[in-house]
């Protein structure tokens, strides 16, 4: 006899279990399906294990500025195998979080892979083999993303490797090439650089980081060069090959072509959803290139049916997912939440200096011919920052004809920490008026928040 729920979630990641505790929170008899880890690959392969990695890294190049804050210390010899360790322990702890709050909030977890058999149930083939039929007035499908691959650019999970075979390397590579200079090629340069790897980036872009606005994008890459990393951008073409002992990757630059050896490759090439194997055309959810067709509100072409988190499109983050999960959670209930503004979902970068914007790029506001100004604030003329020898990196605002915020940018060390407050600032509509009447704590990295507004209004007070 299948089981009976009001609503079942499918896929445990940072969207489907936030789908599921708030569809609890609004009286629902919920069940969540996870053939993995519940916490996804968000928690378990991707932000938090590498967010530890990144701690290791950050720290190897913290030990180099010691002597210059009185501090005598020699940094004796560098281990990834402990970091990737404990990077990994990280990501198996948080996933018993994750398990407490199910029990916590009275959600049913069935450990398995789940697929459609119609658009109210679902077969779930469980660790042991056994099969339950579940049924439920409403699915959320959360299952997330997978690596996108082109012609040349296939992944082998030996020498050719995405982002989570990279997450168990604890024996690093004496060179290792990246295919892509997004969030997750930018991150594993910055570990293994810092750990001895001699790292070389391309990009069919002209800038690291393409989607962030120019200046942020230069700001990163003069501090790569430094690091001593080679960055090939606005290449024409590459293909990667496996040969063995090595990799190959030839590349396309200037028209012509030309051979570069590495021992490891890593193909961070961008994401797409995780769509085979769901049976999702039995339930009568339809796709687009590469993602599930959705709503404002979530819902499918599949009447009781909602796709959140990467399997829905982008923007493919984790904050964007839990968000997602709360707005169909609440559609499904009855009530009547905001539809999510894509503008207003921050990106964040985490490698050093850290990258976080919200908005409009100015590179976008010019395209689409809309009025701004421009405020900046470089973290050199700020107090704390020079005082917690943290002063790499600057603040960049675009504010529109009545004060409003079309675009912030932020790089430098606590650039993720800091945007919050634009992020607020658009969501609420804000002023520049409003920015200017909150006083903010001096001395901090956050007062400069204001102070770009204030620059972009020629009003700029210590700059």
């Amino acid at each position: 006899m299948a089981k009976t729920f009001d609503v079942v979630v499918l896929g445990a990641g940072p969207g489907g279990y936030v789908a599921a505790i708030r569809a609890s929170q609004l009286g629902k008899k919920v069940a969540i399906i996870e053939a993995d880890k519940l916490g996804g690959v968000c928690l378990n392969r991707g932000c938090i294990p590498t967010k530890a990695l990144l701690k290791s890294a950050h720290s190897v190049h913290e030990v180099a500025d010691l002597k210059g804050l009185g501090i005598n210390v020699d940094l004796k010899g560098l281990d990834a195998s402990v970091a990737v360790k404990r990077a990994n322990e990280i990501a198996g702890n948080m996933s018993k979080g994750i398990a407490f709050l199910m029990k916590k909030n009275k959600i049913e977890v069935l450990s398995g892979k789940g697929v459609f058999k119609s658009a109210k149930t679902l077969e779930v083939t469980l660790a042991d083999g056994k099969k339950e039929e579940v049924t439920a007035g409403n699915v959320i499908i959360a299952t997330g993303a997978k690596y996108r691959t082109f012609p040349g650019l296939e992944h082998d999970g030996k020498r050719l490797l995405g982002a989570w075979e990279a997450l168990k390397l604890e024996k690093l590579p004496k060179s290792i090439g990246i295919i892509g200079a997004g969030a997750i090629g930018m991150e594993f340069a910055y570990f293994w650089n810092a750990f001895g790897v001699d790292v070389h980036i391309f990009e069919m872009q002209k800038n690291l980081l393409p989607i962030e606005d120019t200046e942020i994008s230069a700001e990163v890459e003069r501090h790569y060069k430094k690091y001593g990393m080679k960055l090939s951008l606005g290449i024409e073409g590459v293909t990667a090959k496996n040969n063995g002992n090595d990799v190959t990757f030839t590349v396309t630059e200037g028209g012509k072509k030309t051979e570069h050896k590495f021992e490891l490759g890593l193909i961070a090439v961008g994401m797409v959803g995780n769509l085979e194997g769901y049976g999702l055309e039995k339930a009568g959810v339809q796709t687009e290139r590469g993602f599930i067709k959705v709503n404002e509100y979530y819902q499918t072409t599949a009447a009781g049916v909602y796709a959140i988190g990467d399997v829905s499109g982008p923007p493919l983050l984790a904050h964007a997912a839990s968000h997602e999960g709360v707005v169909a959670a609440e559609h499904l209930a009855g009530k009547h939440p905001h539809p999510i503004d894509k503008l207003n979902i921050a990106g964040c970068t985490y490698c050093q200096p850290q990258v976080a914007s919200v908005g409009y790029t100015e590179r976008a506001l010019k395209e689409k011919g809309i009025e701004y100004k421009v405020g900046k604030a470089p973290f050199m003329a700020n107090g704390k920052a020079i005082a917690s020898n943290e002063k790499d990196g600057f603040i960049k605002v675009l504010t529109g004809k009545h004060g409003e915020l079309l675009g912030a940018h932020i790089v430098g060390t606590h650039a993720t920490e800091l945007i919050h407050e634009y992020v607020l600032f658009r969501t609420m509509e804000g002023i520049d008026e409003e920015i200017f009447a909150t006083i903010h704590p001096h001395p901090t990295l956050g007062e400069f928040l204001g102070e770009a507004v204030l620059a972009a209004k020629g009003r700029a007070l210590n700059l």
